[in-house]
């Protein structure tokens, strides 16, 4: 227990037979419940748990018959913890690559009531840190973290793919599980719908930790990101529906839509000049100044829709 509060840890896990232990053990004495899911690995996990939740009884095996994703493994957890009636669940990979000596951070804002929601951001740590990181992994966040601001409306948070986070019950229950993404790219899926929530958001800097010798992801970041833009443009038009036309309207959806439009128009008429330029055929300045004029209200556009959505969602990311 920590400051009153009941703390529920989640730590989703497939094929971590090597790292699941040390991850356990560095568990704080705060963590009133640790929720290990077992996403249906084919190694040793689930045995290695076994035999560390003999000597700690705060551990709760969970294990998937099949590997489910990371979002349910942690969907899975997150249900447990609701039904244990925790106040704050917090989540850490099985890999040993979140420092739980830093959880405090995570676990203070909710509490002292300034938001719901709290996950780590490594680009806030120091420039030393920060320079450990490998450099395509670098790279691939910061793309990722762009294309998700747009998608969930959180404008001010980075480093969205981080996986050391901490949710207040609350919060937990207004959001739909059912229909929240199972697999990887379920970072962005989730944000959307916490957004649509009205769920207050934090970035907490971290200390990223990269072990030398251990496999530092299962994924790859290029493929990553062409793997989940489809579906974070998908929950980008999801949100402006629940959010800008449902819940309530606001005209921000009107110059999201009029700049799309606009600026796809203003590619179809740029195509045209540059193919009869090719051709050798004269070009009317008529032509190109409707190029022109279609593509700059179109970015005007989308830029006063950016604007709105940053002044809406100032309020969630205090």
């Amino acid at each position: 227990m920590y400051r009153k509060n009941k703390i529920g840890l989640v730590v989703p896990a497939y094929n971590e037979q090597r790292l699941i232990k040390p991850t356990l053990k560095s568990a704080p004495m705060l963590v009133d419940r640790i929720y290990v899911v077992n996403d249906g690995s084919t190694d040793r996990t689930a045995s290695v748990v076994k035999k560390i939740k003999q000597r700690d009884r705060r551990i709760v095996l969970i294990n998937h018959k099949k590997n489910m994703g990371l979002g349910q493994a942690i969907i899975t957890g997150y249900r447990k913890a609701y039904e244990d009636k925790m106040d704050i669940t917090v989540v850490v990979g099985g890999d040993y690559q979140m420092d739980l000596k830093e959880v405090k951070k995570f676990l203070d804002p909710i509490i002292n009531g300034t938001v719901d929601f709290t996950k780590g951001n490594r680009f806030l740590y120091t420039e030393k840190m920060r320079k450990r990181m490998p450099f395509t992994r670098l790279l691939g966040n910061t793309m990722l973290s762009f294309i998700t601001k747009m998608a969930t409306g959180y404008w001010k948070i980075f480093d969205s793919n981080d996986g050391y986070t901490a949710i207040s019950r609350e919060a937990l229950g207004k959001v739909n599980w059912k229909k929240a993404w199972k697999w990887y790219g379920y970072n962005g899926d989730w944000m959307a719908r916490f957004n649509v929530a009205n769920i207050r958001i934090k970035d907490i800097p971290r200390r990223p930790i990269y072990l030398e010798g251990e496999r530092q992801s299962q994924i790859r970041i290029g493929k990553y990101i062409f793997r989940v833009a489809p579906h974070l443009t998908r929950m980008f038009f999801w949100r402006l529906k629940k959010k800008y036309l449902i819940k309530d309207f606001h005209p921000l959806v009107l110059f999201y839509m009029l700049s799309f439009v606009l600026v796809l128009l203003g590619l179809i008429v740029a195509i045209n000049i540059i193919v009869a330029k090719l051709a050798g055929d004269s070009i009317s300045g008529n032509l190109a100044i409707l190029c022109a004029l279609l593509l700059i209200i179109g970015f005007q556009s989308f830029g006063f829709a950016i604007l709105f959505d940053l002044q809406i969602n100032e309020k969630l990311q205090p």
